[in-house]
């Protein structure tokens, strides 16, 4: 069977408007104007999901060096299509795609996800109520 969904890391593809709207009205979005979210988008690398008539599901951005961090921010799907585990499809091809496959440690900050990043190992930071990582790098 056919997904009803795709991925992609075409940045023209992003609906700038339905992530500036959700994200300025989150928790962490402190009101981010549209030219916030077009800079952000610009320096990160960005991942879209989106339905197969290319309507907006979901966004994340890794603000990374590409050899040994990568920070995910803005992992966000649009209040329609929540609770259809469109979170852990972004998520999971995410943590497949070769740059962040290859990095060797990754970061976020959640307020709420705890369990769903546990889930792909994460852990978290110290006794931070907030800040997780995943180290793949061995400290010696």
């Amino acid at each position: 069977m056919k997904p009803n969904y795709f991925i992609s890391k075409d940045k023209s593809l992003l609906n700038v408007e339905a992530i500036q709207e959700f994200i300025a009205n989150s928790y962490w979005g402190n009101n981010r104007t549209i030219k916030d979210v077009k800079t952000t988008i610009e320096h990160s690398y960005c991942f879209g999901i989106y339905t197969t008539d290319n309507e907006q599901i979901g966004f994340a951005r890794v603000v990374t060096d590409y050899i040994y961090f990568g920070y995910f921010m803005d992992v966000i799907i649009l209040d329609k299509f929540q609770g259809q585990g469109y979170g852990k499809k972004l998520v999971a091809f995410m943590l497949e795609d070769p740059i962040i496959k290859n990095l060797k440690t990754l970061a976020l900050k959640t307020k709420d996800a705890h369990k769903m990043y546990e889930r792909y190992g994460f852990n978290k930071i110290g006794d931070s109520a907030l800040w997780m990582s995943f180290d793949k790098q061995i400290l010696e």
